[in-house]
């Protein structure tokens, strides 16, 4: 009976191999690959019982290639692998390995869900676009600085008004357009592929009965209902559905000990982009446009006690509960407490 601990980096791992009772049987340095990785695991004597890594860009891939092999492989949660290695005083690669071993051994770690290839690839298309939205508005931002040490300011523009307005303001200027031209060129590159990813979102969320299921309810567009579909990727592997709000990170945190008892700001543990969609989707909700529902009533409530901002927040961790509901129930937004 062993246990084996890999620390993944870009290009190596470092493998510790230890017995039950602790003891280090073998360690080694191996290519992160995982045909090197399973080679290895196969020539040990025993089978091992777990093997453990630390969750990072690479442990869904590994994690998942060497389940596929028989081997039973587990991502671990960071935060609780960094407080358990936290007591070693020297960190090197083989040091982490070793102190992942012993988690894994010991039972004191929490795996991560290891999410599907079409998890991943939602996730990657919303990232990809999102990338490129923000470069857009980083390119703009860039010209509107460069143009107005002159005294050129541009205003508000629209994406299609934007370029005609630089080059009005630039006018017969040879140097502003030999150092603009070429950043006006790079916007247009940029928007061009960006709209493009915008229109495979959402023919992506057009074919998906889930992602228009959770689209029912206000504030809910097609890439946070992508988002949000990626991010839980399986319903049921949540017991209750206010656990998603705590997985989000969305739940306040709490600091208990003897007389001391002190509730603070939200963790914001768990996936960012998720939760910055879930609360932008609450302030569309708590707009005076948006048509009224019980859950808008009940945000509202929550405002005039504890402001806007907070409501927002707590606005945010309900819309992921009703989510989570919708779409393990089979069920649409409900408009009314009747329905």
């Amino acid at each position: 009976m062993c246990y084996v601990g890999l620390d993944i980096s870009l290009s190596s791992a470092s493998v510790c191999v230890v017995d039950q009772e602790g003891a280090v049987l073998c360690e080694t340095m191996l290519l992160a690959e995982v045909a090197d990785i399973a080679r290895f695991l196969h020539s040990l004597p025993m089978h091992p019982v777990r093997v453990g890594l630390e969750a990072g860009p690479l442990s869904e891939w590994i994690t998942a290639g060497l389940t596929d092999l028989g081997f039973t492989a587990l991502s671990l949660e960071s935060r609780q692998v960094k407080a358990a290695l936290s007591a070693m005083p020297v960190k090197t690669d083989r040091n982490d390995a070793r102190g992942i071993a012993q988690v894994v051994r010991t039972g004191w770690f929490k795996a991560v869900h290891v999410k599907s290839i079409d998890s991943q690839h939602a996730r990657t298309l919303v990232a990809a676009r999102k990338h490129l939205v923000r470069s857009v508005a980083a390119t703009e931002q860039v010209i509107r600085g460069l143009l107005r040490p002159f005294g050129l300011k541009v205003g508000p523009t629209t994406k299609r008004s934007f370029a005609a307005r630089v080059r009005e303001l630039m006018g017969a200027q040879p140097v502003l357009s030999q150092a603009l031209e070429p950043l006006l060129a790079a916007r247009e590159a940029l928007l061009r592929e960006a709209n493009g990813l915008h229109k495979t979102v959402l023919s992506t969320v057009r074919a998906d009965p889930v992602c228009r299921r959770l689209m029912t309810m206000p504030g809910i567009g097609p890439v946070t209902a992508l988002t949000f579909r990626a991010t839980i990727d399986e319903p049921d592997r949540f017991r209750r559905s206010r656990s998603v709000g705590a997985y989000l990170g969305l739940t306040p945190r709490r600091y208990q000990s003897g007389e001391v008892d002190r509730v603070g700001r939200i963790t914001k543990v768990g996936d960012v982009e998720t939760r910055t969609a879930l609360f932008e989707a609450a302030n569309v909700v708590l707009r005076p446009g948006t048509r009224w529902s019980p859950m808008k009533a009940w945000a509202m409530r929550v405002a005039d006690r504890q402001g806007a901002k907070r409501a927002k927040v707590a606005l945010a961790r309900k819309m992921a509960v009703a989510l989570h509901c919708m779409w393990r129930d089979g069920t649409e937004f409900r408009w009314s407490a009747a329905a």
